[in-house]
């Protein structure tokens, strides 16, 4: 890997093994996907999740991360990031945030999906769809040459046209041999000017949006992010390599990359 300003470019071989890691992880959220439902406890996502790095013969990326205790994050609700599985029923019309992590062959895979329970409102679903959308913005701007805070500029602006708002407190980053990476990605305009992103770079950016302030709060764990007002929040990622042909999802699933809340 060569060094851009504190950023790493990765060569064609790096890059493949960053897409196996993602590819994991991306069957991992497919597999949470299909067991989400009234009645499962966060702690079995956090089997499933052991269960296929098991399978796969891979470390979980976030376990242990700074002591972080659980192969997953598992936020509920008005939890935004960083939530503890646990025994903790899901309940008709929630909704599940689910941020997972590998390690393969030296390098991360890193990716996130919000979940409806069963049925939800019609506000709570439209907050799915449009931060679900917002990612897909962001990306649109992953392009060589481009300044990485346009990506977070033109999340916000999206998200804030839908009538919602954007966390400043956590950024998407760069992705590599270690989770977190520079550069920093917002999913806001920070008023300044930014990295210039080149072909090599990989990034994770990560949109976390919320029905009503961006403001936050960490419980007393330490680790789990809560919005300020109690409103709920949704959180989708997905890592990028830039390409001369554009950005490049990497994290899909073997069922192909499908939008998870959009209605068709």
């Amino acid at each position: 890997m060569k060094k851009y300003h504190g950023a790493y470019i990765k060569n064609e071989r790096e890059v493949a093994r960053l897409r196996e890691a993602n590819r994991m992880v991306a069957n991992i959220l497919d597999a949470v996907g299909d067991i989400v439902a009234p009645g499962i406890s966060t702690m079995r996502i956090e089997e499933l999740a052991r269960d296929m790095c098991s399978t796969y013969k891979v470390k979980p990326a976030f376990l242990g991360y700074y002591g972080y205790p659980y192969a997953s994050c598992c936020s509920v609700n008005e939890q935004v990031v960083h939530g503890f599985p646990s025994e903790r029923s899901l309940e008709e019309g929630d909704i599940v945030s689910v941020d997972m992590g590998v390690e393969f062959d030296g390098f991360v895979g890193d990716a996130a999906r919000t979940y409806p329970v069963g049925k939800v409102t019609d506000d709570v679903q439209k907050l799915l769809r449009v931060t679900e959308e917002s990612l897909y913005v962001g990306i649109n701007q992953a392009m060589s040459g481009n300044d990485v805070y346009a990506i977070g500029a033109a999340v916000q602006e999206y998200v804030e046209s839908a009538g919602f708002n954007v966390v400043r407190r956590f950024v998407g980053h760069g992705v590599g041999a270690q989770m977190h990476e520079k550069p920093e990605v917002p999913n806001f305009k920070p008023g300044m000017r930014g990295l210039t992103l080149q072909n090599g770079m990989v990034i994770a950016i990560e949109p976390m949006v919320t029905l009503g302030t961006y403001e936050v709060d960490i419980l007393d764990d330490k680790w789990t992010a809560v919005t300020r007002d109690g409103k709920w929040a949704a959180h989708f990622e997905h890592s990028i390599a830039i390409t001369p042909q554009g950005p490049r999802i990497l994290s899909v699933s073997d069922r192909g990359l499908n939008r998870h809340t959009i209605d068709s």
